[in-house]
């Protein structure tokens, strides 16, 4: 590595393996890329921050950029090789190149030689040092959805409206600000992507802020946890789902032709402040066992019958 100075105003352009046209954007990219962001801040050091167009189309991207603007250029995070980075150094050849927080695999490797000063997390013959990721500003925690979904039930026919049902739910979740996790109410005992109980798919649900799900088990497991339910029929005309809201009291459903996103947005809000209450009132009902199930009623049926003498 090599050191080297510039003359006239500093500007910064941060990289990473985040702004490449077919890179990856990693949480623990981006969020190294904060805690250097904080520090340039700090210091009142003027940056831009390029990104993948396939990650955020709308932001400033390498192909766009004029090298001439800047007088350092700083990559962030990663392993530092392949020709992607060594490209880098030749189309900013003019600006001082620093690594910061990335992995120096092989030292002699063009890709990590480029660069005039290394401040490596790890490399062969030093000591490790604390990724970036660590000290990133916090940020507020965004409400964690699980989402179960389903694209069966060809015994509905003509009424089936799963496939739309599901596009408009997902694309609504997409631009929400919250952690999503695609969940199955499918046991298996040999795929390690699926539980193998039921024991092992409440844990989950109970840990969640919200469910969303146009499952008739997707609504009931979940309130037998106290999770609230934002649930979506997709039956044209109601069935199942329908039929166990209205069995359970709960009253945060859309149909399919109910399905736009103010709706949407106004079952959101409220499952996520007075639907907790209300979910837990609908928990400690089940295990009550206030309302009489079909279980309660076999009992008659199997019963003996007295037959005439």
């Amino acid at each position: 590595m090599h050191e080297r100075e510039t003359s006239g105003p500093r500007r910064v352009l941060l990289t990473g393996w985040f702004s490449f046209h077919d890179g990856e954007a990693t949480a623990g990219d981006v969020l190294a890329l904060r805690r250097v962001e904080e520090v340039l801040r700090a210091s009142g050091t003027p940056y831009d921050v390029v990104w993948s167009p396939g990650f955020l189309p709308d932001a400033l991207h390498l192909d766009s950029v004029r090298p001439g603007d800047y007088s350092h250029l700083v990559f962030v995070c990663g392993p530092l090789h392949g020709p992607q980075v060594e490209e880098l150094h030749r189309r900013f050849a003019h600006c001082v190149r620093i690594a910061v927080g990335t992995s120096v695999i092989d030292p002699a490797d063009a890709a990590a030689t480029g660069f005039h000063r290394v401040l490596a997390r790890d490399a062969p013959g030093s000591e490790p040092t604390e990724d970036l990721a660590a000290r990133a500003p916090a940020v507020p925690a965004r409400p964690v959805v699980g989402v179960i979904l389903t694209h069966g039930q060809e015994e509905y026919g003509e009424q089936r409206r799963h496939g739309q049902v599901a596009g408009r739910v997902t694309r609504w979740l997409a631009g929400k600000d919250c952690a999503r996790l695609e969940l199955e109410t499918r046991l298996d005992t040999r795929d390690w992507h699926l539980s193998a109980t039921p024991a092992q798919v409440q844990s989950v649900l109970a840990r969640l802020d919200l469910v969303v799900t146009d499952r008739l088990h997707g609504l009931v497991l979940a309130l037998r946890v106290g999770t609230p339910v934002l649930a979506v029929d997709p039956v044209a005309g109601g069935a199942k789902v329908t039929a166990q809201a209205r069995a359970c009291g709960w009253p945060a459903l859309l149909g399919a032709e109910q399905l736009d996103e103010r709706r949407l947005e106004r079952w959101w809000d409220w499952c996520l402040t007075s639907g907790r209450v209300a979910a837990r009132q609908v928990r400690d009902a089940f295990r009550d066992g206030r309302v009489p199930d079909g279980a309660d009623r076999l009992m008659e049926v199997l019963a003996p019958r007295a037959t005439a003498g």
